[in-house]
């Protein structure tokens, strides 16, 4: 029985890929809907997985449970500034939050500026960041050649500078930067080491573009203070203990609130930021666009589907009298009905094939002229695939089943 079953299938396949080669063209403009369709799919998935894949690799250049302490706004006459107009923080503070604050693993004081670089005939203007060793533990930040300074360095108030790799390229066009002597802002500082590469933030900010100083150094001859308080930063770089990022946001706003002496009815003199949430919350972001290129793309397949129904439609009228030759020798019902299954089923499939080619060629494509990173994902490769042998199934049912229950003696006298 199943021998007999198997031999009706491989012939009803037979006659449905004949007819399919016998009308080379109308198949080949019935499978360019699918493989638009699913061309569409893989290419749109793969955009949206590069820009998750982009995002994520920013994510980790920020360095990981990492937590951003901003000094606080100033009030004077009723008018109140901005966060970070004036700096509330010291670097006893950020001694603090390491100390008294279980949550905290690590935190660095940052004073920042800019400043223009200058090193024979090349100049840069740039940032300049002052700060402890321990901030490129928290930011992650690797040495490519040289030395990191030390808090020797910091205590000493060394002329000593880490820089990037944008900063490299702009003053020595391929010279060795270590032991160099360059001037900022006319002060003489000596290349201790070059950082390597982090590229751009999620906010879209060169973090190449930038020159480490120890915090000493930069405050006394590079920024300076127009503080009070020689010891105040405009912020402090903080890391989190793994797995309680909440909870040493809670530790560091009371401990600086008793720190600052602020009354329960007074609002902060600073904020903090996570920001490892605000990046993911981009991430969310760039996932629903994923998805949403994705549905739009799926609308192409339903497009391809109904033009398989349209034409299998048109190929069950124009071979009416053959279908009721076969029936009149005969054919079974469920013949017809797998006859015209199998064409519709081969014509989706193999547009299915193409356009997993197609989309792959075009994410590439994409990738090389549009300098945007694709990634293309087996599983919305399988999805596409899966969903044009359903689209073939699905739009060549009708049109198979019209042919298979048409009255024989009708069908032989069709004109």
């Amino acid at each position: 029985m199943k021998t007999g079953s198997t031999k009706k299938l491989l012939a009803s396949m037979h006659i449905a890929f004949v007819a399919l080669r016998i009308n080379k063209l109308r198949s080949a403009l019935t499978m360019l809907g699918i493989i638009i369709g699913v061309a569409a799919v893989i290419a749109m998935v793969a955009v949206g997985a590069g820009a998750q894949a982009r995002i994520q690799q920013q994510i980790a250049s920020i360095g990981s449970n990492v937590i951003i302490v901003l000094s606080g706004s100033t009030t004077s006459s009723g008018v109140r500034a901005g966060t970070g107009n004036a700096q509330t923080l010291t670097e006893d503070d950020a001694q603090a939050l390491v100390r008294d604050a279980p949550g905290v693993q690590a935190a660095a004081p940052v004073s920042r500026g800019g400043a223009q670089v200058v090193y024979g005939n090349s100049n840069w203007g740039t940032q300049i960041m002052g700060t402890t060793p321990d901030y490129l533990s928290i930011r992650d930040l690797q040495i490519e050649e040289g030395q990191p300074f030390t808090d020797a360095d910091v205590d000493a108030a060394a002329k000593v500078a880490l820089l990037g790799k944008t900063v490299v390229d702009a003053l020595f066009n391929g010279e060795d930067p270590i032991g160099k002597v360059i001037r900022i802002k006319k002060v003489p500082f000596t290349v201790a080491g070059t950082l390597v590469p982090k590229g751009q933030s999620p906010s879209g900010q060169d973090q190449d573009d930038v020159i480490l100083l120890p915090i000493s150094s930069a405050k006394k001859k590079v920024i300076g203070s127009s503080q009070a308080n020689a010891a105040s930063v405009g912020q402090i770089m903080v890391q989190a203990r793994e797995g309680m990022s909440a909870d040493a946001q809670e530790q560091m706003t009371t401990l600086l609130r008793q720190r600052h002496r602020i009354q329960s009815s007074q609002d902060d003199d600073f904020s903090i930021r996570d920001m490892t949430e605000v990046f993911k919350a981009q991430e969310t972001s760039a996932n629903v666009m994923s998805i949403l290129l994705a549905a739009i793309a799926s609308v192409s397949l339903l497009v391809g589907g109904i033009g398989i129904m349209n034409i299998m439609l048109v190929s069950v009228t124009e071979r009416t009298k053959e279908i009721g030759l076969r029936q009149a020798v005969g054919a079974k019902t469920k013949d017809i009905l797998t006859q015209f299954l199998v064409e519709a089923v081969t014509l989706s499939v193999a547009g299915g094939i193409a356009g997993i080619v197609v989309g792959m060629s075009t994410s590439a494509l994409i990738s090389y002229f549009a300098d945007w990173s694709t990634v293309i994902r087996p599983g919305s490769v399988l999805m596409a695939f899966v969903f044009s042998a359903l689209v073939g199934v699905s739009f060549g049912y009708y049109p198979a089943r019209k042919a298979a229950y048409m009255d024989p003696i009708q069908a032989l006298h069709y004109e």
